[in-house]
Parts: C-alpha cells; sequence; structure tokens
C-alpha cells in the first residue's frame, strides 16, 4: 500500500519501498495494523492485535529493528527493551534520521 500510495521511502534508511511496503502489508494482516500517519521520516500505525506474549513480543521486536532500526536503537535502546515496549500496544510508531 505504501508503495501505491507514492510513498518516497524511509528518509535516510531506504530508497526502495517494495521491502517495507510488504512489512507493512504482513503487519495488516497479522496484526490488524492500519496506517494512521505517513511521511517521509515517520510512520504511525494502529495495531488491533498486537503481541501478547514476552517470545512473540521479541519476534516482532525483531522485525521492526529490520524496518527501522532507528526506533529501537535510538529511542528504546536494546530490542528487550523494545518487545516489553511493543507488548500489547496498540499503536507503533517509526522514524527514519
Amino acid at each position: 500500500m505504501l508503495t501505491a500510495l507514492g510513498w518516497s521511502g524511509a528518509a535516510n534508511h531506504v530508497s526502495r519501498t517494495a521491502g517495507l511496503s510488504a512489512m507493512v502489508r504482513s503487519w495488516e494482516e497479522r496484526f490488524g495494523a492500519r496506517v494512521l500517519r505517513l511521511g517521509p521520516d515517520r510512520l504511525d500505525l494502529s495495531v488491533a492485535a498486537p503481541p501478547q506474549d514476552v517470545r512473540h513480543a521479541a519476534e516482532v521486536a525483531a522485525e521492526h529493528w529490520t524496518f527501522c532500526p532507528d526506533r529501537i536503537m535510538q529511542d528504546t535502546g536494546s530490542l528487550t527493551a523494545y518487545a516489553q515496549e511493543i507488548r500489547g500496544r496498540r499503536s507503533w510508531s517509526f522514524w527514519w534520521e
């Protein structure tokens, strides 16, 4: 969907949007994610069915790190802390510097 909207990509992360768009599509299917805000350096999603258990949250956190490493490393500091943060959380925000 992001590519179809003409999104130019995550600023300073990747220039091609196809992979990021496919990941968001996967989150739409698995977690009921919906785009709330989209810009050249930001993406905010609402999440209907976020991961609830520790292991699943850790797996999703690894996907988020691949999608947007700045969000984890500069904001939360570690995958473990980030996994705890997104467990049960109904919104996910990503930003790229």
